[in-house]
């Protein structure tokens, strides 16, 4: 009798309250619940804190597969990794989308090249902007993966067991050289032109195969049409693709070498 009285003299917000809580137990007690949030789903839910269940949780969910265990708690500073090299990758990524968009609109031909790109510029709903923004992203991702190979070497990353890591970090340096070089002639202008005659030129007194060299990538003795698309291709095709495994095989090192380095 008490406790019915009780419940009668009970609030509004408080019987909320009590079906809220008692909808909640029901909903975790339910199938859908627990199958969608059973222990080794991509949701970490079941399993006691633990550095043994944590790892089991990483290493058997394909979302959180690339992610470390652990993370130090220099990793997360911002002061000590600058996020360089995610803002590389960023920067990357933003490559990709803005190309793909500038590709709809170029024609790798000497004849359409450059009237491509003035169209591009007037008559392309936002064409200019695009442009630019690819253009100046290619600046700043140079820029970054440089000062990123900076820092590493700064604080010492390139030492064991980092040693492979630090390799692979060089010849990205590289990549994202290239590809800059080689988007460099595709406006098809005089800077351009004098530009790749310029780098050309010196890759041909490289010793032993330089000429050889040279002769392949202008596609004949001089720039012609045959260096546009050759250089079209590297730009959009080939260069980026090993990039890209490059960029899959630096990543994965980093986790495979315990995360990124610490303070000397």
């Amino acid at each position: 009798m008490a406790n019915s009285i009780e419940k009668s003299k009970q609030s509004l917000p408080e019987k909320l309250q009590q079906g809220a809580s008692a909808a909640a137990d029901w909903m975790q007690d339910s199938q859908f619940w627990t199958s969608i949030f059973r222990p080794g789903s991509i949701f970490r839910k079941g399993y006691t804190d633990s550095p043994r269940n944590r790892s089991y949780v990483i290493m058997n969910s394909v979302l959180y597969h690339l992610h470390p265990v652990k993370v130090k708690r220099h990793a997360v500073k911002v002061s000590y990794t600058l996020c360089l090299g995610g803002l590389s990758f960023f920067l990357f990524i933003l490559l990709t989308v803005t190309g793909i968009f500038l590709m709809f609109f170029y024609r790798p031909t000497a004849a359409a090249a450059w009237s491509d790109i003035e169209s591009l510029h007037t008559q392309v709903s936002f064409g200019l902007l695009v442009r630019n923004l690819h253009r100046w992203t290619a600046h700043l991702m140079v820029l970054s993966v440089f000062l990123h190979m900076a820092r590493v070497f700064y604080h010492g990353a390139y030492k064991a067991p980092r040693e492979f890591n630090w390799v692979i970090g060089v010849i990205l340096l590289k990549l994202t050289l290239l590809l800059s070089f080689t988007g460099y002639l595709l406006p098809w202008d005089q800077l351009s032109l004098w530009a790749v005659t310029v780098g050309t030129n010196m890759m041909g007194f490289t010793p032993v195969f330089g000429d050889q060299v040279r002769f392949v990538l202008l596609g004949g003795k001089q720039i012609g049409a045959e260096t546009l698309l050759r250089w079209y291709v590297l730009h959009v095709l080939m260069l980026p693709f090993v990039l890209v495994i490059f960029l899959a095989i630096h990543f994965w090192r980093v986790r495979k070498d315990g995360g990124i380095s610490g303070p000397l």
